[in-house]
């Protein structure tokens, strides 16, 4: 095989996170988006220390296990993977995908691990509680779309009215908003979306959230602060897209309308200033008999009934071992149920608050400051004294911290732990350590570390917080056999 060169074949397996090992006469190459037991056209783009990737051309034959996808925008919308598979399959595919990346490192050490049957999503559709739509274009200078991007592309978009990860108010809200701006254009107004090569243009996204449990729904408008700016003119629109916002007859409940200005050059939504237009600019959700205080740009779980499982598992992974007896008395005889659990990465406290009510004392570090101030007002909202919130780095908090852990649970960002933060971590030589991970890959990376350092994984599962996508997550729980 060599650069630049069509190759046919059938796609044996698919490697985390999205990867298709495609096997044809001339070896094998890795395709991404290509399903198992499709065969494939492809052309080759690296060619390096015989190892090949390609790019997917074409689907000559689909695959056995692919029954047709509900969604009309499967294939363009670069959204979801594994659509056109009954949910049960997809699932047996990232378990499969988890255990053949771990197995490397858990094969050495000599405890076993038990690796527990991976853990499907209470909700499959209509999961999400967290949509970031783009404003563009399906094709160059073609009419205004709003959705996701194309697959394979970084400026396309596709206007997924018919989205089947996400419930009917967003689709609602999406058809209403891209109605409305098509409209306006019809009428002569410019209200363009933002060309991220000329960096001009005005609307950029449209940001809604939606409670599972309650109901509640946040929807913003990001825009530039270019033309229409603040006029009178854009006055006029946002009160329009106000106004159609409320008439909408949905399911939900409407409880903040936001304007959000960023005329950052990067494709992200992020705020320069915001404006309430209509009531509030936060929303409640509950998960386990915990109520929680959600902001536009605070972090949380998408998938909401998927994320009570996921902090249900991890509560029966851990309680046990933060858990002791009331009978425990300190020096001065006041009862010291309990031990002091770290939760690091802790983002707005919710595996915190969740552990509160078994441990003595939770400690969270989390560097996002808003993050840390909503865990605060959560866990006073939900009565819990024991919880104590800091922001940092972890790398740099932890030797602030005087009171040492009893237990550790992490849940870092995909990139995992900062290796200086892991053997600062490790030195604290705790029995237990729960580890929450997004990303396996770097999962599998960091329990490298552990191992090395006198670890051993004990149990572990994989538990689908996004349905149909190449996403899953995957829960470790450590234990110290080794000092």
């Amino acid at each position: 095989m060599k650069k630049g060169q069509i190759i046919e074949g059938t796609v044996e397996r698919m490697d985390f996170p999205n990867k298709g090992i495609v096997v044809c006469g001339e070896g094998v190459c890795t395709v991404k988006n290509a399903l198992p037991g499709q065969r494939v056209q492809a052309a080759v783009n690296k060619a390096r220390n015989g190892r090949y990737e390609g790019r997917l051309l074409e689907v000559l034959e689909p695959s056995p296990l692919e029954t047709g996808s509900p969604c009309p925008h499967f294939g363009s919308c670069g959204g979801c993977t594994y659509l056109s598979f009954p949910y049960e399959e997809s699932l047996k595919i990232k378990e499969g995908q988890v255990r053949r990346l771990l197995a490397p490192v858990l094969e050495r050490q000599d405890e076993e691990c038990l690796f527990e049957e991976a853990k499907a999503s209470p909700a499959v559709f209509g999961y999400r509680n967290k949509m970031e739509f783009t404003f563009g274009d399906e094709v160059k200078d073609g009419p205004l779309s709003l959705g996701m991007h194309k697959r394979g592309s970084f400026y396309d978009i596709v206007s997924v009215t018919d989205c089947q990860i996400v419930d009917e108010d967003y689709r609602k809200i999406l058809r209403c908003v891209r109605d409305y701006f098509v409209q306006l254009q019809g009428q002569g107004m410019d209200v363009s979306f933002y060309h991220r090569l000329r960096h001009t243009g005005w609307l950029r996204h449209l940001v809604v959230r939606r409670a599972a449990k309650t109901g509640e729904i946040l929807v913003a408008l990001v825009t530039t602060g270019q033309t229409p700016g603040r006029t009178a003119a854009e006055r006029e629109i946002l009160a329009g897209f106000t106004e159609r916002l409320l008439a909408l007859s949905l399911d939900g409940t409407v409880v903040g309308i936001l304007h959000v200005r960023n005329d950052s050059a990067a494709d992200v939504v992020q705020s320069d200033e915001t404006t309430i237009l209509y009531g509030r600019d936060y929303f409640y959700e509950e998960l386990l008999g915990l109520r929680f205080k959600i902001s536009l740009f605070s972090f949380f779980q998408t998938n909401s009934l998927g994320a009570e499982l996921l902090y249900s598992t991890a509560r029966e992974y851990i309680s046990g071992c933060i858990s002791a007896s009331d009978k425990a008395k300190d020096e001065a005889g006041q009862k010291t149920a309990g031990k002091t659990v770290y939760d690091l990465y802790s983002g707005t406290g919710t595996i915190a608050q969740l552990m509160a009510p078994v441990a003595k004392k939770v400690i969270g570090v989390e560097i996002v400051e808003e993050a840390v101030e909503a865990a605060k007002r959560n866990a006073e909202l939900n009565g819990l004294h024991n919880c104590n919130f800091v922001a940092g780095d972890v790398l740099k908090v932890l030797d602030g911290i005087e009171e040492k852990p009893d237990v550790i649970i992490l849940d870092p960002p995909r990139d995992g732990v900062h290796p200086k933060a892991l053997s600062k971590i490790i030195d604290y030589g705790v029995e237990h350590i729960l580890y929450i991970s997004c990303k396996a890959s770097s999962l599998a990376r960091d329990l490298e570390v552990f191992l090395a350092r006198g670890y051993a994984a004990v149990k572990c599962v994989a538990i689908d917080q996004f349905p149909w996508t190449a996403g899953v997550e995957v829960m470790v729980k450590l234990e110290l056999v080794k000092r």
